[in-house]
């Protein structure tokens, strides 16, 4: 585009054109130009002219003058120009329009896997689903090892109102004794599993005051007091937990002598000492 732009957009007087229809023969051109004159001297000017001819002519018959066609007459002193050089590149155009959008393209082949992400925030719970339908039963497990109860227990009374102060109270009427812990011959339970026990007991106090003690091991931890009213028949209880390890003792016994003895017992009327384990040492 540069150069053929150059070239084409600059008239010179002695550039040339391709001829449409190609050289015309050089004799009639130059009778066209010199004339018919069949004298000596028309010959060799018309001879000079046909040389002069051939020489400015290009040599594949592509160019012409660009200039008006030269008069008759004036073949005597006319020579042809040498062709310039050719003209600077011009300017370059400005970009075209684009182009209408082609074709969708084929669908390329995947990419790489990337790395992977973090780990996303966790989303809202849904909604609970419709309930399974029950799954199939599965086989029948291996017998297990037996597991041992601990067990100790004791629940006694008081037959008669014969009691001594200061010395164990002999409760000889048993209601519950199966792991024989509770001595009725001594009146003391004897701990034959370490652990948690509770202890209870409830007195019908009647004659005299009441003052009766939780001992364990020839130590008095509870105390209860019951005062005695005329021709009336009171009640006195506690009860507590305690932690036993195997062989410790436990009793009742009344305390501050006789006056102090109001322990009392008939066919309607009991005073009874609990004792049970709530749970075994398992160290």
């Amino acid at each position: 585009m540069g150069r053929d732009s150059g070239e084409a957009g600059t008239t010179r007087p002695h550039e040339y054109r391709a001829a449409e229809a190609g050289p015309s023969p050089p004799t009639s051109t130059l009778t066209e130009v010199c004339g018919s004159d069949s004298t000596p001297e028309g010959l060799r000017m018309l001879l000079l002219g046909a040389l002069l001819l051939l020489l400015a002519l290009p040599s594949h018959g592509q160019y012409t003058t660009q200039g008006p066609p030269l008069p008759k007459g004036a073949c005597a002193g006319w020579m042809a120009g040498v062709p310039g050089h050719p003209g600077h590149n011009g300017t370059p155009g400005r970009d075209g329009r684009d182009g209408t959008p082609g074709e969708k393209g084929e669908k390329g082949d995947p990419g790489l896997v990337g790395p992977k992400g973090d780990t996303g925030e966790t989303g809202i719970t849904g909604i609970e689903g419709p309930r399974g339908f029950p799954g199939v039963p599965g086989r029948k497990g291996e017998p297990g090892e037996s597991a041992y109860v601990f067990r100790s227990a004791f629940s006694v009374g008081l037959e008669t109102r014969v009691t001594v102060p200061n010395v164990p109270i002999r409760f000889t009427k048993i209601f519950y004794n199966q792991q024989n812990h509770y001595d009725g011959t001594t009146g003391k339970f004897l701990c034959n599993i370490p652990g948690l026990y509770y202890f209870s007991y409830h007195i019908t106090v009647y004659l005299k005051d009441v003052k009766v003690s939780l001992y364990k091991n020839d130590k008095a931890l509870l105390f209860t007091h019951d005062q005695f009213q005329d021709r009336n028949v009171d009640q006195a209880s506690g009860s507590v937990l305690l932690y036993l390890d195997k062989g410790d003792q436990v009793w009742l016994q009344v305390y501050e002598g006789e006056n102090h003895n109001g322990v009392y017992a008939d066919n309607v009327h009991d005073s009874t000492f609990t004792g049970f384990l709530l749970y075994h040492n398992i160290e």
